[in-house]
């Protein structure tokens, strides 16, 4: 078995026990994307030099007995929107398409810390704004199980790295559903975890009460081991909190869900949703009823508010925090700008691309003064109901069970074609955002098109160890997660 063929976990242990080095990992993985990116385009950026340094830094730290992280000397792939120092962090867009940030996100520092190994950065729906990876301003990534599909967005160069084994782990970002759409399309298992569990410093903003960084494994073990080194309290970032620290056996030793009670929201399981995704999602219920857990289902009826509160609170967000992008201290400049006025206005003119600009005009409506008490303050309004609803089940249930998306892997250019279902494809995870929660995405079943089908299991705040647990005790009794594409 090749180096980049294994867990996360397996390769630190391979590590710790001198069998192979960090830089051994290191090369493995740059191996597979020189054969394979051509294909898939997972990554924006792979600088294999830096790497290898990278690599020996942490093989040492190992060697010297500094680094005693469960996933110590393992590469990861790093999402183009967290900042890395001196390498560029362009977020897949135009405007940035030289920007080499001057320090390290509070995560990469981590990493480093820990002697992991970030590697190269990977595609995405450019500044996060897309649920394809095809808004990218270097070109759409490929779906590793059926390259004629989008791989979900905008985490979607993360999912697809690691479903086509050119990285054993990635760090995604989550706004409205960015890292568990693409795991649920690609067949690999991701975490949004609770908002301010995890420092955003660093993180290029899309909208910053929604955002948050996660990680993107194998399985639940790889997610939970790499959530446990990046989480916690961070000065620089005044959102996040220390959360209920847990221990990787905590999640490896949960073997049942036996006193456990699980929702399912009926309201997901209406109009729209594929009648195959529905029935994978409800056989993996009777697997967590088999593994001892009672499961019932219960009414949401604040589902139908869940896009149009999502896309107002967003777009207003992006369209202020966008508005630094102006082709003054970085980024792209256009040539044609002979005044100030006209730095502004082709510099982003020309350096956004037409989802982004699409969202900043809805953002900069939705504030304008003749709009905001109609649409923004409604929707703050909606997200206080929906923050309540989820209050009220997690009174009665420990967790909750539901679809990631409402269909597979769409083909190429289909979610382009039709902006408003690709906005009505995020109808499962957009909520989470919105309460703050945190949600695990896992594989839980194939489409007669031989597509991944993903669930996620929804969490109260800062309670990461029970979704973790429960998903891996999932994943102990099923081998979704086990299957590979046919890699071309």
């Amino acid at each position: 078995m090749e180096i980049y063929e294994m867990t996360a976990l397996e390769v630190a242990e391979k590590i710790r026990n001198k069998e192979i080095t960090a830089v051994d990992a290191v090369e493995s993985v740059a191996k597979a994307i020189d054969e394979r990116d051509k294909t898939y385009n997972c990554y924006t950026h792979f600088n294999k030099e830096l790497a290898l340094e990278k690599a020996q830094k942490a093989q040492k730290l190992i060697d010297d007995g500094e680094a005693t992280s469960p996933l110590a000397g393992v590469p990861v792939a790093v999402k183009d929107n967290i900042c890395t120092k001196g390498d560029i962090t362009s977020c897949s867009s135009k405007i940035l398409y030289n920007f080499k940030p001057p320090y390290d996100a509070t995560v990469i520092q981590k990493l480093d810390a820990a002697g992991i190994v970030p590697c190269g950065k990977v595609n995405m729906d450019e500044f996060a704004m897309g649920s394809t990876t095809e808004t990218s301003f270097y070109g759409a990534t490929k779906n590793p199980w059926d390259v004629t599909r989008v791989p979900g967005g905008s985490s979607g160069g993360a999912a697809a790295a690691v479903a086509a084994d050119e990285s054993v782990i990635a760090l995604g970002s989550d706004t409205g559903g960015s890292i568990r759409q693409p795991c649920s399309f690609c067949g690999v298992t991701g975490l949004k975890p609770t908002y301010g569990a995890v420092s955003r410093y660093g993180l290029i903003a899309y909208a910053s009460s929604l955002d948050q960084i996660g990680p993107i494994g194998k399985n639940a073990l790889d997610v939970a081991a790499m959530f446990s080194v990046i989480s916690g309290k961070d000065v620089k970032d005044g959102t996040s909190m220390d959360g209920a620290p847990f221990a990787l056996d905590d999640i490896k030793n949960t073997t049942n869900l036996k006193g456990k009670k699980i929702g399912i929201p009926s309201d997901y399981f209406g109009e729209g949703i594929n009648e195959e995704v529905a029935k994978s999602v409800m056989a993996a219920a009777e697997t967590l009823k088999e593994l001892g857990a009672e499961v019932e289902e219960f009414s949401m009826p604040i589902v139908e508010y869940a896009i149009p509160t999502y896309y107002i609170i967003a777009c207003a967000e992006a369209c202020s925090n966008l508005s630094r992008f102006d082709g003054i201290k970085y980024g792209y400049k256009s040539p044609e700008a002979g005044n100030l006025r006209d730095v502004y206005f082709k510099s982003r003119s020309e350096g956004f691309g037409m989802e982004v600009k699409k969202r900043i005009m809805l953002g900069n409506f939705v504030l304008s003064s003749g709009y905001f008490d109609a649409y923004y303050m409604k929707a703050l309004k909606a997200k206080g109901l929906i923050v309540q609803a989820f209050n009220e089940a997690f009174e009665k249930y420990d967790f909750l069970l539901g679809p990631v998306a409402p269909t597979t892997a769409l083909k190429m250019g289909e979610g382009l074609s039709d902006p408003l279902a690709m906005y009505l494809g995020d109808i499962y995870t957009v909520m989470i955002n919105i309460a703050g929660l945190p949600s695990l995405a896992l594989p839980c079943g194939f489409d007669s098109n031989k597509m991944p089908v993903g669930m996620q299991l929804i969490g109260r705040p800062f309670d990461e160890k029970t979704i973790l647990s429960a998903g891996n005790a999932y994943q102990s009794v099923t081998d979704w997660h086990k299957q590979k594409p046919n890699l071309v």
